[in-house]
């Protein structure tokens, strides 16, 4: 059986179950496909062999329920008038045709609420504590907080519908069923996903890890985007189109950023990779892709290059104490990818009360429609693999926590020394951001705590860097021999200097020593001064308010 755990389920929504999370208008132009002459139309048009054309009802046919003064659609007649015509439009923008029918059912939101359990894939134990292990070590997901919980509270009260391949079928989901509001660009949005399914089997691809997820839906949402932007752009311009359709009701409350922007990476980054293959109205390239689909998000996010990843392999160096978890499926390993460190090194950014790695001014883009995945910390990852390590006596998964029983082994390549130094960099800055504690800055030793609390050892060789989590500095060489020299003196005081700090001397004064202590608080005080200094960190209520509406609109689809 497939690996599954929650992370790819929940990014892989879209596709596995196609809950509507995603599209604001991206910033810059949208391709604007012409629509065909209607004057040249066959005299014996079919459902399954005329673009544009499905069940009787052309793309630019007009609709009575078009006149309404809102979206509703309260007669089973029109609503499948309106999914016919939906279905036609979406064929002539794509330029593929239905080879079946898409039923589109309506349910409550009670119904929704009581059965959406069901649309993600059940994890086990195991499977849960290698969930929570990888999010906590992505600083998304504190020891305290379960990962699944963060996932299903991003889509509260506010999910529109969606797609499920499972049964080829959309859900549209409403607060009056009777008389449900049916936003005909997002019903296009979905209908696009079923096409896609229809054609390119979506079900058929590889996607166990969180860099895969991101990068398949990267080409699918990427499609899915420029499709239904230039669909709305033609209901602006010259189709008759159903009245816009209220947002949803529903309140988001406390966002995880971090994992927002992991599930965005696709709708931000896919549509300028899709834009990359398009030649005019060619979409030739696009269906090519569905056979040789992006393998990283490192190819969705930098179109301009021809990038290869390689394999990353964490040997086993463990002492008898600890070992690699392994779950039913195997080896409890992760590749969290490009977009998935952009997401941690700026998971922040756009909340009013922290700091961020990755400044919101850098973060989104200069427009502020949308996130920019290509940053200075991350772009030149190369690939990473992230192993959970539990201790060899906690037999019981119940008993294993990520805190004290558990803790992961990460290394990365990097494309060049400079790259990997500066995700190091970064890395550091995130550790000091969540009050980490230098314990030996020179062995590149720390310690958290609360919330996120544990060692953490970082090594550098080269172009590898290598992070090892364990519930203390003592059990970091029997997760990992050798991460931190066997002679390492800490210091539970970030104050106390030790042998292997750097910036000391075995021969100094003990006022030089002073004034070194006396240094590190001066910068602490400018590090705080600096943050709240962050350029744009003033007004990142106004930056949240915009993200929280594009969330909503996005939480629609």
């Amino acid at each position: 059986m497939e690996k599954v755990t929650r992370s790819r389920v929940l990014v892989a929504t879209v596709v596995a179950v196609m809950l509507a999370i995603g599209i604001a208008a991206a910033a810059g132009a949208v391709p604007l496909f012409a629509s065909g002459d209607s004057t040249d139309r066959p005299d014996d048009p079919s459902t399954e062999e005329t673009v544009g054309y499905v069940e009787g009802y052309w793309y630019d046919d007009e609709l009575d329920a078009d006149d309404g003064e809102d979206a509703v659609v309260d007669d089973e007649g029109d609503l499948e008038e309106v999914i016919y015509r939906s279905m036609a439009r979406v064929e002539e923008i794509r330029g593929l045709t239905f080879e079946e029918e898409v039923p589109v059912d309506v349910i409550s939101r009670e119904e929704f609420q009581e059965d959406h359990d069901e649309m993600f894939v059940e994890t086990g134990e195991d499977e849960e504590l290698q969930q929570n292990v990888t999010y906590e070590a992505l600083f998304m997901v504190d020891s305290e907080t379960d990962a699944e919980d963060e996932f299903e509270a991003m889509y509260g009260d506010s999910v529109g519908g969606y797609y499920d391949p499972a049964t080829n079928e959309i859900v549209l989901v409403s607060d009056s069923p009777d008389e449900p509001e049916v936003d005909e660009v997002i019903l296009g949005h979905e209908l696009l996903h079923a096409l896609q399914d229809q054609h390119f089997d979506l079900a058929s691809y590889d996607r166990e890890t969180i860099d895969q997820d991101a990068a398949k839906n990267g080409l699918i949402e990427g499609d899915a985007v420029t499709v239904e932007q230039t669909y709305d752009q033609h209901c602006d311009t010259e189709w008759e189109c159903l009245p816009s359709a209220q947002p949803p009701e529903g309140q988001v409350g406390d966002l995880n950023w971090g994992i927002y922007l992991l599930l965005m990476h696709p709708y931000e980054a896919g549509p300028e990779y899709v834009d990359s293959l398009l030649e005019g109205d060619d979409w030739s390239a696009v269906d090519d892709a569905y056979d040789d689909a992006p393998a990283s998000s490192s190819d969705v996010i930098h179109t301009d290059e021809d990038r290869e990843s390689g394999d990353v392999t964490v040997d086993d160096d463990s002492s008898d104490s600890w070992e690699q978890f392994e779950t039913d499926d195997g080896l409890a390993n992760e590749t969290v990818g490009e977009a998935g460190m952009v997401s941690m090194l700026g998971g922040d950014a756009m909340d009013p009360l922290r700091s961020s790695v990755i400044e919101e001014t850098d973060l989104l883009t200069a427009d502020l429609q949308g996130v920019d995945y290509d940053q200075p910390y991350t772009d030149g990852w190369a690939g990473d693999e992230l192993v959970t390590y539990v201790d060899s006596n906690a037999t019981d998964t119940d008993a294993v926590s990520t805190s004290e029983d558990a803790g992961y082994v990460w290394e990365s390549e990097w494309t060049s020394e400079e790259d990997a130094e500066e995700f190091v960099d970064g890395y550091t800055q995130l550790l000091e951001l969540n009050d980490a504690q230098t314990l030996n800055e020179s062995e590149g030793v720390y310690s958290i705590d609360d919330g996120y609390e544990g060692a953490y050892a970082l090594d550098v060789d080269g172009e590898s860097v290598t992070i090892v989590r364990g519930p203390s500095v003592d059990e970091l060489n029997a997760i990992e021999d050798g991460v931190v020299a066997e002679d390492l003196e800490v210091s539970d005081d970030p104050d106390e200097p030790t042998d292997g700090d750097a910036g000391t001397d075995d021969t100094g004064s003990d006022d030089e020593e002073s004034g070194d202590a006396d240094d590190a608080d001066d910068a602490s005080e400018a590090t705080d001064a600096d943050n709240d200094s962050i350029p744009g960190f003033a007004a990142s209520s106004a930056v949240v308010a915009l993200a929280v509406a594009v969330f909503l609109t996005r939480l629609r689809r």
